[in-house]
């Protein structure tokens, strides 16, 4: 089994909790047998932003034109992370709520991959078809405040748009969810919070490895 981690948090392990459920997973894997597991660092890699630069590069590409370094640079960042996704059975996302949504650069490599003819396809009517089916993939995310409430989920757009782009259009099966909530708003729960957070992370990996068994 191929497993790729995503990590999309720079923040230190000490200061940032989904820094702590990757490394969590990750020392967990350790110990798992018959599996690969990689890491896909956002914030370690070239990843300039999608634009214009990318469709010129598209468009010199059909017609034999010189491409620019950034051009380049988007190319070979496209490039990677499709086939990083590519060689995965199962992907593993580690990333904090920022903002209400997910950090820009964790969004940039969902724009690489978020591609007809890659992700999904329309048929001749028009009906979308999941191109991902044979994937599965595991979040694990934190956010400081509540938002599991019915009041406040409306307004959590991390792990809803990360559900919608994943299982929703590329058709991958979400196996296991661990989220952290609350930590910063109930300060004086922190630490419980967070070690319960853990401990599941750390369940769901065992769960996996021995899926592979």
């Amino acid at each position: 089994m191929n497993i790729l981690v995503v990590k999309a948090n720079d923040r230190p392990a000490t200061e940032g909790v989904s820094s702590r459920m990757y490394e969590t997973f990750m020392e967990t894997m350790k110990e798992a047998n018959g599996v690969n597991v990689s890491t896909y660092d956002v914030f370690a890699q070239d990843m300039p932003y999608l634009g214009q630069d990318l469709f010129n590069a598209f468009g010199k590409l059909q017609n034999g034109g010189e491409l620019t370094d950034v051009e380049q640079r988007l190319l070979n960042a496209k490039q990677k992370a499709m086939d990083a996704i590519s060689a995965a059975d199962v992907v593993v996302f580690a990333f904090p709520l920022w903002n209400l949504t997910i950090p820009a650069r964790l969004h940039t490599f969902i724009d690489y991959v978020y591609a007809a003819g890659f992700a999904f396809k329309y048929d001749a009517q028009g009906n979308l078809i999941q191109l991902m089916t044979d994937k599965k993939a595991i979040f694990l995310n934190a956010r400081g405040g509540v938002y599991s409430t019915p009041e406040a989920a409306s307004s959590e757009m991390a792990v809803n748009y990360m559900r919608n782009v994943f299982g929703g259009v590329f058709g991958m099966e979400i196996i296991d969810e661990v989220i952290i909530e609350g930590h910063n708003a109930n300060p004086s729960k922190a630490s419980e919070i967070i070690e319960e957070g853990l401990q599941k992370v750390a369940q769901v990996a065992t769960k996996l490895a021995l899926q592979t068994v």
